[in-house]
């Protein structure tokens, strides 16, 4: 069996991480912190896992939970995982970080997210096998086996793979994402977001080209296509608690929409056959929606096509394949395991 540790354990992620581990035949959890909570019982938190979860909250020391685990996930704010992962893996665990703190080259990091970068050294796997790999299994084959994964935000892991293929094709002149997504995505602590009558009834665009997820989706759409530059992105906020719909307007290069492969089928085709032995991607006929994925660690992705536009439309939910279920199928690869073992959960419909 895995030990599992999760550090920051009483917020969204660490709920989800903690149910879905419950189901996985090869994992047990050993320590779940919270510095805060210290003492208290998990499920006077995570009141759903009554009955079904017996640990504490606990605030040992980062050696003392690599000494337990295995692994350790990590579920903490941006800019705290920098403080707590070198202790760990200097200690002897791998890591899984849902942090933004190791996702981006430190530079970017650092005007991204307003902050010094304390551990420079691991970002993009420079410091030995202890480096960071961002932990997309999709484009990334290289997390299995690593020791460290820098885990994907849920805004980019909908986006990049909605543009994927065809950026991989060197096909997109100019992408453009606009991304819904359910109010847990702003986490436990209520805000102006999140806030219920501001929400009801509503939408709400927030950072409209500034938001921080922005730079990811650059990122890895330019490992495929050192030539696409021109990439926009705009979140909102919808009155649903999971998920992202995410559609991405792709504009293609100037006579793709007259050559051989412009055509709806064969760009349909070309999205099955990239994602044809990914198990989480599932490529659709039809436009797909928040309710085929709920609860599940699935990615949908549906398209259409006209002149020289691809509109591609992914739903994901934000907690799983967006958060925790992406950290264990990054670990299940880690560790040798099938990347579907204890992640097969059929969504919930309604």
């Amino acid at each position: 069996m895995i030990k599992i540790g999760i550090v920051g354990g009483s917020g969204y992620t660490g709920g989800e991480l903690i149910r879905l581990l419950l189901g996985h035949p090869e994992a047990e959890i050993a320590i779940v912190t919270s510095r805060r909570l210290s003492g208290t019982p998990v499920t006077d938190i995570h009141g759903h896992l009554s009955g079904l979860f017996d640990l504490t909250f606990e605030n040992p020391s980062p050696e003392e939970i690599a000494s337990a685990c295995d692994l350790v996930i990590t579920a903490v704010p941006h800019g705290a995982a920098m403080g707590i992962v070198p202790k760990l893996l200097e200690s002897g665990t791998r890591v899984v970080d849902l942090s933004a703190d190791y996702r981006l080259p430190v530079a970017v990091f650092e005007a991204t997210y307003a902050r010094a970068h304390t551990d420079p050294g691991r970002v993009g796997g420079e410091v030995d096998d202890q480096g960071a790999v961002f932990g997309l299994p999709e484009l990334h084959p290289e997390v299995a086996g690593a020791r460290f994964i820098a885990n994907p935000g849920c805004y980019p892991t909908g986006a990049i793979l909605s543009a994927a293929p065809l950026a991989d094709a060197k096909m997109v002149e100019y992408a453009i994402f606009d991304s819904k997504s359910g109010v847990s995505g702003a986490g436990v602590e209520p805000s102006d977001t999140s806030h219920y009558p501001n929400l009801a009834e509503n939408i709400r665009a927030y950072n409209i080209t500034t938001h921080r997820h922005l730079p990811e989706i650059v990122q890895e759409l330019g490992r495929l296509d050192g030539s696409l530059t021109s990439i926009h992105f705009t979140p909102h906020v919808i009155p649903a608690i999971r998920g992202i719909l995410t559609t991405a307007h792709l504009l293609l290069h100037e006579g793709c929409d007259s050559g051989p492969s412009s055509d709806y089928d064969t760009i349909l085709e070309l999205y099955r056959e990239f994602y044809k032995d990914k198990p989480f991607v599932r490529v659709r006929d039809y436009i797909p929606n928040l309710a085929d994925v709920r609860g599940s660690n699935f990615c949908d992705i549906g398209l259409a096509f006209r002149d020289n536009r691809v509109v591609v439309v992914s739903a994901i939910d934000n907690l799983v394949k967006g958060a925790s279920g992406q950290a264990i199928q990054n670990m299940n690869l880690m560790f040798g395991l099938p990347e579907t073992c204890g992640l097969l959960t059929p969504p919930l419909s309604p």
